[in-house]
């Protein structure tokens, strides 16, 4: 383990050190576990763009059609008023 120095503004401390107590943990402890939870969410975030980066684009079929015109879209049962 690695000691460090944190530091934190009044409210941001209070409330830090009350969620650690909540669940029964250190308030070090508790910055520890947020910082990996955080870390672990950013490499999952980065492998997951990184994949989507490698894939290639899929090719349109057909030729381009015109956008609906907006009665055409809103001309439904379920938008009508009762």
């Amino acid at each position: 383990m690695k000691n460090v120095t944190v530091t934190l503004d009044k409210d941001t401390a209070a409330r830090a050190r009350v969620q650690a107590a909540e669940r029964n943990m250190s308030l070090s402890r508790y910055i520890g576990e947020v910082l990996r939870k955080e870390l672990r969410h950013d490499d999952e975030y980065e492998a997951a763009y990184r994949a989507w980066r490698k894939s290639k684009p899929f090719p349109l079929k057909g030729p381009p059609e015109p956008y609906p015109k907006r009665d055409e879209i809103y001309d439904r049962p379920v938008f009508r008023r009762r």
